[in-house]
């Protein structure tokens, strides 16, 4: 999947610009083609299955060529990747999950031109995050505000959730890779349960308190287990794990504040459950979240999965 594309879903609003800006910037790094594509929603009822309805017109789509126009004037002060436009014409909900089959990233905004003002993640976001094959990057509006006190030191940070009793190490190598790319440290939350819920019949023992500060040094060292194997295929990135206590998505939505990244997996792998499906914790941080998000899908169904939040 080497010669994969960087794909950023436009649709002319200031969400699908920032997507844009993003989605060059990654393409820039790992020196792939940029395709830029606008799904532009047809009006027939009832043709929800139907992906792409008629030939596209690239050059007479004005969203791409307001788009053609701004790499255009750029070309002329630094490189720009080679950039492929594409219009297609169906759901925008249906066709951009199966843009992935395809991409190596797949970006859009948190919220396009459609969809209610209050919503902190329009309904196409959601649904590329929950159903594409690749990772999805959704790049959150400006000015959202989390709680915490910011990072611990300056510089470039990518966050990661890990779960310490089902690692996922394609969301890891992800966090690790994009990490190096962008000469960054890789800050690892790994939350624990707390405070422990502990219950007993009538009339039996009562078990013994839990100690908080084993927990934590056991969630630590689990982490830190995990973390190896991408400490050898990355040896020029430094990667610092946190073990917290509580609730994981708190966490690392307050790690978002001047973060480069945030990255979660889809989901948590749990018998019986839909493929695709995300779970709470990433839903929360996709809706929250200060910095960009990317979600990682669990690998092929042919191999066993291992995922994290």
């Amino acid at each position: 999947m080497s010669s994969a594309p960087v794909i950023a879903a436009v649709d002319g609003s200031e969400d699908s610009r920032r997507a844009l800006e993003w989605a060059l910037d990654a393409a820039r790094r790992r020196a792939a083609e940029l395709r830029v594509v606008h799904v532009r929603q047809y009006a027939a009822w009832g043709q929800a299955d139907v992906l792409v309805a008629g030939p596209p017109d690239v050059e007479g789509d004005p969203v791409l060529d307001e788009v053609r126009a701004l790499l255009r004037d750029r070309v002329e002060h630094r490189a720009t990747p080679t950039v492929e436009y594409v219009a297609l014409e169906g759901v925008p909900g249906a066709v951009l999950p199966e843009l992935g089959a395809d991409a190596r990233l797949l970006v859009l905004g948190s919220r396009g031109r459609g969809g209610f003002a209050s919503l902190l993640l329009g309904s196409n976001g959601l649904a590329a995050a929950r159903d594409a094959a690749c990772p999805v990057v959704v790049v959150p509006r400006p000015g959202r505000e989390v709680h915490g006190d910011g990072p611990a030191e300056p510089g470039p940070r990518v966050v990661v959730g890990v779960h310490a009793d089902t690692p996922d190490e394609g969301t890891l190598d992800f966090a690790f890779t994009e990490a190096a790319l962008r000469e960054a440290r890789v800050q690892v939350i790994a939350a624990y349960p707390w405070p422990v819920q502990t219950w007993s019949a009538p009339g039996r023992l009562v078990p013994p308190p839990i100690d908080r500060d084993a927990v934590e040094s056991e969630t630590r060292s689990l982490a830190e287990g995990f973390l190896a194997p991408q400490r050898e295929r990355h040896p020029g990135v430094r990667a610092d794990v946190e073990a917290l206590p509580g609730d994981a998505a708190g966490h690392l939505v307050a790690a978002s504040k001047d973060a480069e990244l945030v990255v979660v997996g889809r989901h948590r792998r749990r018998l019986l459950a839909p493929a695709r499906m995300m779970g709470s914790v990433t839903q929360a941080v996709l809706l929250h979240a200060a910095s960009p998000v990317a979600v990682v899908p669990p690998p092929s169904t042919q191999d066993t999965p291992r995922s994290t939040l």
